[in-house]
């Protein structure tokens, strides 16, 4: 959530930067709503100071015997009261009305984010790995979606008959490659200084309006019939462990993962990426969050970021790095790098990993400070990150179509191998306890 003072005091400036998102932000009504609790809150504060001028009379009228005037007084201070809970029953109002005002407007970009409409107008910042030829290899690369079926370890259609479209069941070694990756990307992250957590799935309203779910984005979101919705990311847990909390500055910044199912219901992406596993109700995810001093926090980024790709690098996968324009951020982000994995059934580059600074976007929504008391009086607001460390039916996807092999098999990354106890995935191979 952005100040409402700030946004007050540069009006035009907050319209602009958030014109450099597509969004047609007009300031009318926020004004209105912040001139009306403004007022209101000036107006009980002078009737306040009257109330308490009349009742402090009171005393002293009554030892002079002047019984008549104290219960003038007394009728005023009535008045008065009567006057002030009509106010703060306004007051709410109008609090309420600049709540909505400021719940639904998006995060202002940062400086250094690259101005643009859409993603097309995103910024390359650089490739690690080469795409395989498979055509000099002497065969034609066949998709995830197929691979999978073929080799025993996806079934679409038994998933469309357990729930719906969009839905995948995994068999044998593919229960164990999505399960290896897990392993092998929340341990990497350990060992790289990240704390690992293991959260509910179900969050309450105020949670999610942390983060910045609620209350724009309900449609995307599963909800429950009392009222929690399913997480659409652990990002949502992460960041809401410190909700209403004052941290020490001696102790940021704080690195945070964990791994999470994550329930999405995509609404507004029918024909988009229906096929395979990049685009479904629920996937499996390893998240990256950090609290970060705002003097830190976009070096914080960039350390994650590095942490994301070291992931993609154990796991030989060919990707490259998008800083993207202000156009195409997120909701809560004032800088995001985007993380996309080579797939050749796209012949394309695909997200598989996005990291973003909320600065105090996040904070600010969900009470998180921090104090120092060597460098300011009173406390501040954190800055949050969060990242996806990765995707994991992204990554299968990934290494599935990347590792294949001429005679159908798929080779296991080296990394993984340990995690795997195979080396090879080919058809008719089943799992079984080591």
């Amino acid at each position: 959530m952005l100040d409402a003072k700030y946004v007050r005091e540069n009006t035009a400036a907050v319209r602009q930067a958030l014109l450099s998102r597509s969004v047609q932000w007009q300031p009318a009504a926020f004004l209105a709503a912040d001139e009306s609790r403004r007022a209101l809150i000036a107006k009980s504060e002078t009737l306040k100071s009257q109330r308490r001028t009349a009742s402090n009379s009171i005393g002293a009228l009554m030892k002079a015997g002047r019984v008549d005037d104290a219960e003038a007084a007394k009728a005023e201070v009535r008045a008065i009261n009567d006057e002030i809970e009509s106010l703060e029953a306004a007051l709410d109002s109008a609090e309420a009305a600049l709540a909505a005002e400021m719940m639904v407007l998006p995060n202002i970009p940062s400086a250094s984010t690259p101005v643009g409409a859409g993603e097309e107008d995103n910024v390359e910042v650089r490739r690690w790995g080469t795409p395989r030829d498979f055509a000099a290899e002497g065969f034609e690369a066949q998709p995830h979606w197929e691979i999978g079926p073929a080799l025993g370890i996806i079934d679409f259609e038994r998933a469309v008959k357990l729930a719906k479209s969009r839905f995948a069941l995994l068999a044998g070694l593919g229960a164990r490659l999505e399960r290896a990756l897990i392993n092998f990307m929340a341990d990497t992250h350990s060992r790289r200084g990240y704390k690992e957590w293991w959260t509910p799935l179900l969050g309450n309203a105020t949670t999610l309006t942390g983060t910045g779910n609620l209350p724009k984005f309900e449609e995307d979101l599963f909800k429950t019939t009392d009222g929690l919705y399913l997480i659409p990311t652990a990002e949502v847990m992460l960041t809401n462990i410190h909700a209403d909390e004052v941290l020490d500055a001696a102790g940021l910044p704080l690195h945070y993962c964990a791994f999470t199912p994550c329930f999405r219901e995509e609404a507004g992406s029918a024909g988009r990426d229906t096929r395979g596993l990049i685009r479904v109700h629920q996937f499996d995810k390893v998240e990256m969050v950090k609290f970060a001093t705002p003097e830190t926090s976009f070096a914080e980024l960039e350390d994650m970021v590095a942490d994301a790709e070291n992931i993609l690098q154990q796991l030989e996968l060919p990707y490259r790095v998008i800083e993207l324009c202000t156009g195409d951020l997120g909701f809560s982000a004032a800088k995001t790098y985007d993380l996309e994995v080579w797939l050749p059934s796209y012949s394309d580059y695909k997200e598989i990993s996005s990291c973003s600074n909320c600065v105090d976007f996040q904070a600010r929504r969900a009470s998180i400070r921090y104090r120092d008391n060597t460098a300011f009086k009173g406390t501040r607001l954190v800055h949050t990150l969060n990242g996806s460390g990765l995707a994991v039916g992204r990554t299968m996807a990934a290494i599935l179509e990347n590792c294949q092999q001429r005679d159908g098999s798929v080779r296991i990354p080296e990394a993984l191998v340990p995690y795997m106890g195979v080396e090879n995935i080919a058809k008719g191979g089943e799992a079984s306890c080591r």
